[in-house]
């Protein structure tokens, strides 16, 4: 697929998506929110892609939802706000491609990353980020209520206590308290320090068996909203299909002759 506002690399196994609405900071408006949903619908389907990485080539990452896009055919009637919402799908399906792609997502945050942007790395599955990151989830000083999914995510990764004080204080929190509540795992030095070490990280999870890695983010999702026993019973149901996998037999020969397993996703 061709894109306007997102840049797509493949190589070793790795995906780098760069959200490139350069003019407007990566504001995001619904073409740019269908793009997002589209590209990682298309690696989600690719099996030359084991990890992906998301980034920005805007000065910051992200400045939030792009209101004017956003509030755009408003016409006040009765029927407007049912009609915005409709229009808004785009907004809500983004995060949860990204959330669903049944490949690892490593967001790599530098500068402002507001609203929108918070939501976006919060579908991921791994955040670094940069000195100079901040985040803050905007909507309340707007008059809305985030419903892009961080107001569901944020709590089931930083906990209960920060999620809320993120989301009332609509305050800006930097790398280094982003780092204490747990938002992002670690935190570089400069955007070529981040991005050295987001490829570092895919390319570990690339090394290893792609549909374990599936699997096992499937369960991880599934696992967050149910009992112990019923995520256990998920995983053993997925080891029933690993098991005939030619991937699991490439693990036992690698391992007898002592070498690395090549892994092929099948």
């Amino acid at each position: 697929m061709n894109y306007k506002y997102v840049e797509l690399e493949i190589k070793d196994f790795i995906a780098t998506v760069t959200l490139s609405r350069e003019k407007s900071l990566n504001a995001v408006s619904l073409e740019l929110a269908s793009e997002i949903a589209g590209v990682f619908k298309e690696l989600g389907a690719k099996d030359e892609v084991r990890a992906i990485i998301l980034k920005s080539k805007a000065r910051i990452f992200c400045a939030g939802l792009d209101l004017k896009d956003a509030a755009g055919g408003f016409t006040g009637t009765t029927r407007a706000p049912w009609d915005m919402i409709k229009k808004s799908q785009p907004l809500f399906d983004c995060c949860n491609a990204i959330e669903e792609c049944p490949k690892p997502v490593i967001a790599a945050v530098h500068g402002q990353c507001i609203g929108a942007g918070l939501h976006l790395i919060s579908a991921c599955d791994i955040r670094l980020c940069t000195q100079d990151a901040t985040f803050c989830l905007k909507e309340p000083k707007i008059g809305l209520c985030a419903d892009m999914g961080a107001l569901q995510r944020l709590p089931l990764i930083v906990g209960q206590g920060y999620a809320r004080e993120i989301a009332f204080t609509v305050a800006f929190y930097n790398a280094q308290q982003a780092e204490k509540m747990a938002l992002v795992n670690h935190v570089y030095t400069d955007q070529a320090a981040l991005y050295d070490a987001a490829r570092e990280l895919a390319a570990q999870i690339a090394e290893n068996a792609p549909l374990a890695i599936e699997c096992t983010k499937e369960v991880l999702n599934f696992s967050r909203n149910t009992g112990v026993s019923e995520g256990m019973d998920l995983a053993i149901q997925k080891n029933m299909f690993l098991l005939a996998t030619d991937d699991l037999k490439e693990a036992f020969v690698a391992f007898m002759e002592k070498r690395t397993p090549e892994f092929k996703g099948k």
